[in-house]
């Protein structure tokens, strides 16, 4: 087959014959099947929405369970929406060995790209022999069409004002995913496409000639290289090893890769490289929005009443300040800031005069009502460390919670807020889990719950229209648990955690039906040995919940009988390596903290006495058992966290602490969790584990859960 003197051949209306549908049709037939897929999860969203706005509107009206479906529809579609996440959420355990753990993809997004693959395949051979090698040319004419109609779905969902994504409720970064598999999906039917055209030329030895010779070929296979190198470079480890270099590279690729597809289509009056220009004019569009939004956020004229406020008025809106914090972490504060946001998002941060032409993600730690916005940023490599190494030059770490020494402002330009997610606002009960910095993504969410709290409590249940805003919040018990490498961590948000604490008092002393348990589990580690030379005083404790009986709204969410055995040693952390040490106070020798425990179930206290010989074990605990507790050490500790937050030595116990929550819910529950993957990884599968233990919506009584994970990563 010459191929020579296609550039002016026009071949969208190309008819196969034999009934074999048109080129253009299968394009069509692809669309549709996306369509449809938007389709669906654009009314799943819409019917979210409504749910969410029928539940705030019941529970202003005092009705009791308003999380609880009532109705057959809402309950019809509570059974499918608990069936389809356990669905979705399952996966298999990771395999670790050796400190390295293999993944295995979650079920639902497994069969959300088999069924993308099996879409693609069949359009690529329906009623064609893919062995037949007179049907060779045709799978080639095929896949190219086929492969042409993928493109503009890839570009949708890389853009960060993404249209499928306002459709759906999902934000860019969540489609992110399957930005990559549309990806290597497209690889694969390009792969296809090239494979067939070469097996069609074998038998007269003219691949070579092709190649040398044809520039449309040439062009094709550039192409295919091209896209080749896009898929391997947006793995995980290659992003995660450079993502500046990644970005960069990223935008010149596809930008040569387009080119390339729109040299080596066939041209025409109404050739098929149309789909080249949907792909241009969505980054182009793309493109100009960011600028738009960026320069009305960032521009200070278009802020008066901010700029009126400012201490040094400037062309720019925002000045960041940056305060060195503990465990090498900045905290960057930019005071009345020019956007508003919901908790859960995050900004794009760039400040030139520290971090030249980089621009880097930071989730915003703090809430609207602070009039101030917050970021921590973790100092690893890059911005992160020349922000950290800015902040900390002209003074020392902080000692407590209120000296701190902040750093003059800088101008700084930011872009968002991005993320979205369904309000938590709508669910009884909400299960936050933390890992280290993952708490600035769930301490918002916690601090915005309590914040409806307060606003709802005290006001006349006036009636509002559906479409109106809504305040208030249907959630009755929230659990966080965050879990750290060292008590120094907590004082990120000790003003916060303790606020949160004595705003709930006050509601529940006015009789509010509210309640909010905060657990923070502190690990045991070399960084926590080493840092400070901190004493040893870990407090363990057990906790019991007496839940009333499942359907009596009447009464008080279960209360907490605290019983605490607190035991607390003052010999001072050696700086020798966890490894090296002897006498560890658990199994084998190990640190205690390093354990999972568990505040719910009655287990014996452990004190963490791995540095310690033994004689000073037990003069310590002899001694903390007499010691007043007034003492400069738990003193210190008051200061840093209010002492209605548990602090246990060790790792959290995912499912225990899910099941009580769960047990005690009056309606559909949340669980959140933002951390490391494993900490992901354990929250997810106790939770899917556990709805299908207690056959949710299944005839039992029990009630739905919604869950989110966030993980570290790019």
């Amino acid at each position: 087959m010459d191929m020579d003197g296609m550039d002016g051949m026009d071949m969208s209306g190309m008819d196969m014959g034999d009934g074999i549908p048109s080129l253009p049709y299968m394009q069509q037939m692809y669309w549709a099947v996306v369509g449809t897929v938007v389709g669906v999860a654009t009314v799943l969203n819409v019917l979210n929405w409504i749910n969410y706005r029928s539940r705030l509107s019941a529970a202003r009206r005092g009705v009791a369970a308003p999380a609880k479906p009532k109705t057959w529809f809402w309950r019809s579609y509570a059974t499918l929406t608990a069936v389809t996440r356990e669905a979705a959420y399952a996966s298999i355990a990771p395999i670790r060995v050796k400190g390295f753990a293999l993944r295995f993809p979650r079920l639902g997004r497994t069969s959300l790209v088999l069924g993308n693959v099996v879409v693609l395949l069949v359009l690529c051979f329906y009623k064609l022999d893919p062995k037949d090698p007179n049907s060779y040319e045709d799978i080639g004419y095929r896949t190219g069409f086929i492969n042409l109609c993928q493109l503009p779905l890839l570009f949708l969902l890389a853009g960060k004002n993404n249209i499928i994504g306002a459709l759906t409720g999902f934000s860019y970064e969540k489609l992110n995913w399957i930005h990559r598999w549309v990806a290597r999906c497209l690889l694969l039917t390009v792969t296809i496409h090239m494979g067939y055209w070469f097996a069609d030329w074998a038998p007269y030895d003219y691949i070579t000639v092709k190649i040398t010779t044809d520039q449309i070929t040439q062009r094709g296979l550039i192409a295919w290289a091209l896209l080749l190198w896009l898929v391997f470079s947006s793995m995980t480890p290659i992003r995660g090893w450079c993502y500046e270099f990644f970005v960069i590279q990223h935008i010149i690729s596809f930008s040569a890769f387009l080119a390339l597809v729109w040299l080596h289509v066939p041209a025409g009056s109404d050739g098929p490289r149309y789909w080249v220009y949907i792909c241009i004019a969505l980054v182009c569009l793309d493109r100009l929005a960011r600028i738009l939004r960026i320069a009305w956020i960032n521009i200070s004229f278009f802020h008066p009443k901010q700029r009126k406020n400012a201490s040094r008025p400037g062309f720019l809106s925002c000045q960041a300040e940056f305060t060195p914090l503990a465990h090498e972490t900045t905290r960057i504060t930019i005071k009345n800031p020019p956007i508003s946001w919901k908790p859960g998002q995050f900004v794009f941060l760039s400040c030139h005069s520290v971090v030249p032409l980089q621009s880097h993600p930071f989730t915003i730690a703090s809430i609207p009502e602070d009039g101030k916005l917050e970021l921590l940023a973790k100092s690893n490599k890059g911005a992160t460390k020349s922000f950290y190494r800015h902040a900390s030059k002209n003074g020392r770490l902080p000692s407590s919670t209120v000296d701190l020494k902040v750093t003059h402002g800088k101008i700084s330009a930011i872009e968002g807020p991005y993320g979205q997610s369904r309000p938590l606002r709508q669910f009884d009960s909400v299960v936050l889990f933390a890992g280290s910095t993952g708490a600035t993504f769930t301490m918002p969410l916690m601090r915005d719950l309590v914040s409806s709290w307060k606003k709802a409590h005290g006001r006349t249940s006036e009636r509002r229209g559906f479409l109106a805003n809504q305040e208030g919040a249907v959630t009755r018990h929230i659990r966080f648990v965050w879990v750290v490498k060292s008590k120094g961590q907590t004082e990120w948000f000790a003003n916060q955690l303790s606020q949160v604490v004595q705003d709930v008092e006050e509601l529940r002393s006015s009789g509010a039906d509210v309640a909010v348990d905060v657990s923070v589990y502190v690990t045991c580690d070399e960084l926590y040995i080493s840092e400070h030379k901190e004493t040893s005083a870990v407090k363990h404790g057990v906790v019991e919940e007496i839940s009333n009986p499942r359907g009596d709204t009447d009464k008080k969410l279960s209360e907490k009988v605290e019983q605490r055995e607190v035991k607390e040693t003052s010999s001072e952390l050696s700086s020798e390596p966890t490894e090296r040490r002897k006498g560890g106070c658990g199994p084998n020798g190990t640190c205690c903290c390093r354990t999972a425990v568990d505040d719910g179930d009655a287990i014996s206290a452990a004190v963490c006495n791995c540095n310690a010989s033994q004689s000073e074990t037990s003069s310590t605990v002899g001694a903390s058992s007499t010691a007043p507790r007034n003492s400069s050490d738990d003193q210190t500790r008051r200061k840093l966290l209010d002492p209605a937050v548990s602090v246990l030595g060790g790792r959290p116990k995912p499912r225990n602490i899910i099941r009580k929550t769960l047990e005690q819910a009056l309606g559909e529950s949340a669980v959140v969790v933002c951390g490391p993957k494993g900490l992901c990884d354990d929250v997810r599968l106790s939770t899917v584990a556990l709805s299908n233990e207690r056959a949710v919506h299944k005839g039992t009584g029990a009630q739905g859960v919604f869950l989110l994970t966030e993980y570290f990563g790019y």
